[in-house]
């Protein structure tokens, strides 16, 4: 059985986005968003790494509640959704490809 398992790659913004003038306010969100993912796995892989990311010392993109504690795989799918993750997708295999 072939594991078609997706790697998902996340292409960095040109410009990073100025730092917050204040302690704790986020910096500017870059203009252009993603268009929106139409399917409901990508967008769970997408947010999945977006997490991962966010564990290991990204800053969210995404106003985060100061009150109680902070799911950082609610961020991630926020970010996503919003439009503020850009990704890039493999190219897709033709059924001939790879088959053993």
């Amino acid at each position: 059985m072939d594991n078609d398992a997706h790697v998902i790659e996340f292409v960095e913004t040109p410009d990073p986005p100025e730092p917050a003038a204040e302690p704790g306010q986020l910096p500017e969100a870059p203009q252009v968003k993603a268009p929106p993912i139409q399917s409901r796995f990508l967008f769970v892989d997408v947010a999945a790494q977006r997490a991962k990311q966010l564990r290991r010392g990204a800053r969210p993109r995404v106003p985060v509640p100061g009150e109680g504690p902070v799911k950082l795989e609610r961020v991630a799918m926020d970010e996503v959704r919003e439009g503020f993750i850009d990704y890039t997708l493999p190219p897709t295999r033709s059924a001939g490809e790879g088959a053993v």
